[in-house]
């Protein structure tokens, strides 16, 4: 006993060693109680009492020092207290993702659920059942990747493939929104990149109307750029849409007025919409005599370029840590 009370250590370490020498396994005072079986029987009480003091009196004198030794060390120059334990800076959400929940979160609101797809999609799923005939310019290489082993097998262009498996699986009323990242063969530029992000919007039922269209797109924008949003329909092709328009919205930075980000027009364009074509539902197993539908889709960065004036579509996929940080707060 007289020897674990003398016991002393300069730091952690020492009082480790210590640790080891007599509470491990093959530590001394192990030892002793792995000797305890041979005991005599008279005695084992007494001997038991004995060893059983050794190792809390032990154990006590070693935590002491242990403490002592952290204290100490915490108290010797340079060492800063009040620093934060976690040292790395928080990181943010990328602004592409940003933008994708607050499109899903307004959308949400209005009724729409989420819908996923694989990326590495069927021709059946991205064009034919989306009505694109089988000359359409956007089946040529220069739009889309095809697996060169699997031609029938592709990476999709629009995410419209989400909402092909949605209405094969399911009967109106469908209501839902298809975020995803898409492909296409293009050159890399500030404007133009070989991968981008949509979100798609689908809503199918009985009497859907282009009434029904215009006014969530209204409330959409609203949401999105402020309630002093304007917007106006512009007619336009789809091959999956009949009849189709384009979407402006009026310019974020002037209001309308005319400025450098609007060249002068006031106006912005940020989507594709239209009611879903007869032949597009039919394709999918829906009636076309009892249903219709309308459909949207935007481009992700095009959305996030007017809220946060990016200039570079480049920069979203840079990871360039000086333009992320710009969203700490976002």
């Amino acid at each position: 006993m007289a020897e674990v009370q003398a016991l002393s250590a300069k730091n952690a370490e020492e009082a480790e060693a210590l640790r080891i020498k007599y509470l491990s396994k093959k530590g001394e005072i192990t030892a002793l109680m792995n000797d305890f079986r041979s005991v005599p029987a008279e005695l084992k009480k007494e001997v038991g009492m004995r060893i059983n003091e050794l190792k809390a009196a032990a154990q006590e004198k070693i935590n002491a020092l242990k403490e002592a030794a952290c204290v100490q060390e915490a108290a010797a120059p340079g060492i800063d207290l009040t620093r934060t334990p976690y040292p790395i800076p928080l990181g943010t959400r990328h602004p592409l993702t940003i933008v994708k929940n607050e499109i899903v979160d307004i959308f949400s609101r209005l009724g729409f659920t989420l819908a996923e797809g694989p990326e590495v999609e069927d021709d059946w799923h991205v064009y034919s059942s989306m009505n694109f005939a089988d000359d359409h310019p956007a089946r040529d290489m220069q739009d889309t990747f095809f697996v060169e082993t699997h031609p029938d097998i592709i990476l999709r262009s629009h995410t419209s493939s989400v909402q092909a498996r949605v209405m094969e699986s399911t009967q109106p009323p469908i209501r839902v929104i298809c975020p995803g990242r898409v492909y296409r063969n293009e050159a890399i530029s500030a404007r133009a990149h070989c991968f981008f992000h949509q979100v798609e919007g689908l809503y199918v039922d009985r009497n859907v109307s282009f009434t029904d269209l215009k006014q969530v797109l209204l409330l959409f924008a609203q949401e999105m750029f402020g309630p002093d949003t304007k917007i106006r329909l512009r007619p336009s092709y789809f091959p999956f849409t009949e009849p189709s328009a384009e979407m402006d919205v009026s310019c974020t930075l002037c209001g309308g007025k005319g400025c450098s980000l609007c060249k002068g027009a006031g106006w912005l364009e940020i989507l594709g919409c239209g009611m879903v074509d007869p032949a597009v539902l039919e394709a999918s197993g829906i009636d076309s005599t009892q249903y219709t539908g309308y459909a949207f889709g935007m481009g992700i960065e095009r959305i996030a370029n007017l809220k946060y004036q990016v200039k570079d579509l480049r920069m979203f996929s840079e990871n360039d840590v000086r333009f992320l940080d710009e969203f700490v707060s976002a």
